[in-house]
């Protein structure tokens, strides 16, 4: 087998290439960068003698290794999230944790960064294991290149074993899943499998193949400036009129009150000032019906506040746009449950707890599930994805490497 060290340097590599994606972008790839660690694996693919293809205009990688029938894939995406910086991360490793708070940052003094087990109580359950962690000032992006090393030691292993039979594996690396456009221009037949994986989640056991319904929302509102000594019945002031909207929506309802299977509004990001105003929401819900009404309501504020303000105004000053991203995929994976179990009995076979529970959030599988490819999500090993308090568990993620490796063995 390849060595452990071998794949957490194969990681390390990886997340110190920034590949941030861009929301506000409309090309594919949204930002060039993610073609700097797509070029280095295509590279590496080929070095192993590996079939590989290299989508240069889109920034996709795929890859097949021949072996029996019936193709398994497994599908990671190179791109970080926009909402955390991804460049010049310097990671480094805590060996041997013993449930001490972190400090990943001393500067400023005033204020260091510091990952207190107060604040993530998960960080005690890895007690004796070795977390790859950052300075303080950047994400990890262990979400997703852990899976993407993982996927590349499975094919390591293989070319490096001849000897050992192994289904044909396919294996397709994504740009652009973090701003829910990662299988917007996905090859199926150039990935070549008919049913997959991501590795994509996080704590070790984790199999998941519900998921959120997702939208966005851009809440664009149009003001009017006028001077604050004459402002009485003649201003309106977008910055205030978006903190009205805001005010419509239920507290209850946003990411830091949920869990489980209950919905969200979450607000992610806002920028304005009297003459114009911009809000952006994802809204998210397993259940079909909830997430249609939750997007009806959104409807219906951003009515109530034009009628609020149409007679002052003379038009509308509010406009909202919601565009759908993707859909649970629940309902097409209840025909394709062998994947589950055999994920499963390969944990099992490796001392894994099997954990199956719904993700918060959505991954390029529930995409290419509609697409005909049934394609529930595994762990990694990662954690706090999103943030400069991201980390990955060494053991978990040579866990995971095992966990491939033996989904793929004949």
């Amino acid at each position: 087998m390849i060595t452990n060290t071998a794949l957490i340097e194969r990681l390390l590599r990886y997340v110190k290439i920034d590949t941030q994606s861009d929301e506000e972008a409309v090309s594919q790839p949204s930002t060039q960068k993610q073609h700097d660690l797509a070029r280095l694996l295509y590279k590496e693919f080929c070095d192993m003698g590996v079939s590989a293809h290299y989508d240069t205009q889109h920034c996709y990688v795929y890859a097949k290794l021949p072996g029996n029938e019936p193709a398994i894939g497994f599908v990671a995406h190179m791109d970080t999230s926009p909402a955390c910086s991804g460049r010049d991360v310097r990671p480094r490793i805590v060996e041997n944790y013993q449930g001490q708070n972190i400090v990943l940052s001393e500067q400023p003094a005033a204020a260091p960064v510091v990952m207190r087990t107060s604040d993530f109580p998960e960080l005690l359950s890895h007690i004796g294991e070795d977390l790859i962690v950052t300075d303080g000032t950047t994400l990890l992006g262990s979400d997703d290149k852990s899976g993407v090393a993982e996927i590349m030691n499975l094919f390591e292993y293989y070319t490096s074993h001849p000897e050992i039979p192994h289904c044909t594996i396919c294996a397709a690396f994504t740009p652009d899943e973090e701003i829910g456009r990662g299988t917007e221009n996905f090859d199926t037949e150039a990935f070549g499998a008919k049913q997959a994986y991501t590795v994509d989640g996080g704590k070790l056991g984790e199999i998941e193949y519900e998921c959120f319904n997702a939208a966005s929302a851009a809440v664009e509102i149009t003001g009017r400036s006028v001077h604050p000594g004459d402002a009485k019945n003649a201003m309106i002031n977008a910055a205030l009129v978006g903190m009205e909207f805001i005010a419509l929506l239920p507290p209850s309802d946003r990411p830091e009150h949920t869990e489980g299977y209950e919905g969200f509004y979450h607000l992610t990001g806002m920028e304005g000032d009297v003459e114009r105003a911009v809000l952006k929401y994802i809204v998210r819900d397993h259940d079909s019906a909830k997430f249609a009404a939750r997007k009806e309501f959104l409807l219906r504020s951003a009515a109530f506040i034009n009628d609020k303000y149409r007679a002052l105004a003379g038009t509308d000053v509010l406009r909202i746009t919601i565009k759908d991203q993707y859909y649970n995929m629940a309902i097409p994976m209840k025909d394709h449950m062998e994947l589950i179990t055999d994920a499963q009995k390969a944990m099992r076979q490796l001392g894994i707890t099997p954990i199956v529970q719904p993700i918060r959030g959505g991954t390029d599988g529930a995409a290419l599930t509609y697409r005909g490819i049934p394609c529930p999500n595994l762990c990694t090993g990662g954690y706090n994805f999103h943030g400069r308090c991201e980390y990955a568990s060494v053991q978990e993620i040579e866990k995971c490497a095992e966990l491939l490796i033996l989904l793929a063995a004949v």
